[in-house]
């Protein structure tokens, strides 16, 4: 008998990390029978679903689906739809949520395993290309957030440099001893914050302050690596390491780095590195460069196998580092500098 999305959703949420194989095995099931741009991809690469015994033998559909097709799994309709920001005259891709709940509940758990519980933070979103426009999934999850933090001093900032300033100076004098306070921000606006000549000295006196980027130039500004961005920042605020978020429009969980670009990932997230000129080639996980395949069991009512345009490679302990994007690919415009 089929697990329900119902049944896999409660699975992912009480995922460890030696049954992720099963587990994905199982949705991967699930979705070549109901997920009908999947069902029809695979048939069109020959692919038996019940012949695939392991994840090597999974075949990851590309991304650029969800820019043309509707991908759901199941007879559901969407709630919400997320949608990416893309670039002057690109196609974005959609993202239909049938359950933007199990969204909300999976990505505060995955934040509070790695950076401990909400409740416990002050939140200052600066995200205003995202406020700017409807749909998008980060500013749906930072709200969330913002809302589970209970604090008033917690919020989004659009343009306004001198009322976010206002607000972290207050809120660190409110603060009692173990409130943490998170400065979330997409790339651009935190490098324009950075260089804006307002006085930023006092952030060095804040303990706990964590900057985080979640990527992203807009087209604002010059695209730069990772590690200039994170020096041009950590100068700036005065502290020593700046967190990431490694997200999508795509992907309903989060990837976060707590210093250098080297990412962790959940237990409901596993990446593949597959040769940049095969798509099909077996998946890697050797330290070396390639594209990046993404299993994101949060998934269950789109698609959770993904070939992704981005570009990577492994680090120690299966930790990873973004370093671009395939050529002739839009620049993502929530998780990556080229």
């Amino acid at each position: 008998m089929q697990n329900t999305a119902k049944d896999l959703k409660n699975n992912v949420l009480r995922l460890k990390e030696e049954n992720f194989e099963d587990l994905a095995l199982q949705v991967f099931r699930f979705q070549a029978e109901n997920c009908r741009v999947y069902r029809q991809y695979l048939s069109y690469l020959n692919i038996n679903p019940q012949e695939v015994k392991t994840l090597s033998q999974i075949r990851f559909l590309p991304i650029e689906f969800f820019k043309s097709h509707d991908v759901l799994s199941g007879n559901v309709s969407p709630k919400t739809i997320f949608e990416s920001s893309g670039t002057t005259g690109s196609n974005t891709s959609r993202h239909q949520v049938a359950d933007p709940d199990f969204y909300l509940e999976i990505s505060q758990q995955i934040f509070e395993n790695f950076y401990g519980q909400l409740s416990d933070y002050q939140i200052f979103a600066l995200l205003p290309s995202y406020l700017e426009r409807q749909n998008s999934s980060l500013v749906y999850m930072v709200d969330h957030f913002i809302r589970a933090t209970k604090s008033p001093d917690s919020g989004f900032f659009l343009n306004d440099y001198k009322a976010l300033l206002d607000s972290l100076r207050k809120a660190s004098k409110n603060r009692n001893s173990k409130t943490k306070i998170l400065l979330i921000g997409v790339t651009f606006a935190l490098l324009d914050l950075a260089e804006s000549g307002h006085d930023l000295t006092f952030l060095q006196k804040i303990p706990n302050l964590i900057i985080m980027e979640t990527g992203g130039m807009k087209g604002r500004r010059k695209e730069l690596l990772r590690e200039e961005v994170h020096e041009i920042l950590t100068g700036a605020f005065g502290v020593t390491k700046i967190h990431s978020e490694y997200g999508m429009t795509e992907l309903l969980s989060q990837g976060y780095s707590m210093g250098e670009g080297v990412f962790e990932l959940p237990p409901s997230m596993k990446i593949f590195l597959r040769d940049v000129n095969d798509p099909f080639s077996s998946p890697h996980t050797q330290t070396r460069s390639g594209g990046l395949n993404v299993i994101d069991l949060a998934n269950i009512d789109s698609c959770s196998f993904i070939e992704t345009k981005d570009l990577g490679y492994f680090t120690a302990n299966n930790k990873f580092k973004i370093i671009g994007r395939f050529d002739n690919s839009d620049i993502r415009g929530c998780n990556l500098m080229v």
